[in-house]
């Protein structure tokens, strides 16, 4: 899923397999295709619910994910799959974009669920959580970040088109590993409920940021980021 050379057991390599048996498994492991990744932001919720199955979407919030799910269907692309945050508030914005993308499979994990990716540079003020849940949350945002965003398998033939559907401080610090930035500057971006984030990885492994956080195709009094 990175460098083709890291694919290989180079110890295996011996005088009897010589340069062209290499080059023959390397070009096996090579990419051959791009993937598109749209990261979505959950819409608007209710802060107020103390636990997780309180915090469903506000009625602007389901507003907000129907012109998400519109925007999607314009662009006339055919999604392979929607996998989304297990917590409420991205499920629900998964079910209702789901109405306008018939026919794609939506996949539930906890990998993306929202967290405390890493500390941010410079410190914030108005957000500091116990020190333990960079630990805890940390690592398993970066295990999402390994597990999903990567160049497409070799047996991939045809360019692939995914949505995830998460948390501002999950899809933040994605792009910033994804384009080699300092991960510990995430929190100077603002992404607003339902926004999209298109990121392009080419067979090189080449990553592109297409769009960040857009919410052109909404109303202007529709647009929050709570």
């Amino acid at each position: 899923r990175r460098e083709p050379l890291s694919l290989i057991n180079l110890k295996k390599k011996n005088e009897e397999t010589g340069e062209e048996e290499l080059a023959s498994r390397l070009d096996h492991c090579k990419a051959k295709a791009t993937r598109h990744i749209f990261l979505i932001r959950h819409s608007q919720y209710n802060l107020d619910g103390r636990a997780d199955k309180d915090r469903t979407l506000t009625p602007l919030g389901r507003e907000q994910a129907e012109l998400t799910g519109h925007r999607l269907a314009s662009l006339g692309i055919k999604f392979d799959q929607i996998i989304h945050s297990s917590m409420t508030r991205a499920t629900e914005t998964t079910e209702i974009i789901s109405k306008h993308l018939p026919g794609v499979k939506k996949i539930s994990t906890d990998l993306l669920r929202e967290g405390a990716p890493i500390e941010p540079d410079p410190p914030v003020s108005h957000w500091k959580p116990e020190a333990v849940q960079y630990y805890e949350d940390g690592a398993r945002i970066e295990a999402a970040f390994r597990n999903f965003i990567h160049r497409a398998d070799a047996k991939q033939e045809e360019d692939s088109y995914e949505i995830f559907v998460c948390h501002a401080n999950v899809i933040r610090y994605i792009v910033c590993r994804a384009l080699q930035f300092p991960p510990e500057g995430w929190l100077r971006m603002s992404l607003n409920n339902g926004s999209i984030t298109h990121l392009v990885i080419r067979p090189n492994g080449r990553v592109a940021l297409r769009t960040l956080g857009d919410t052109g195709f909404m109303p202007p009094d529709k647009i929050t980021r709570t």
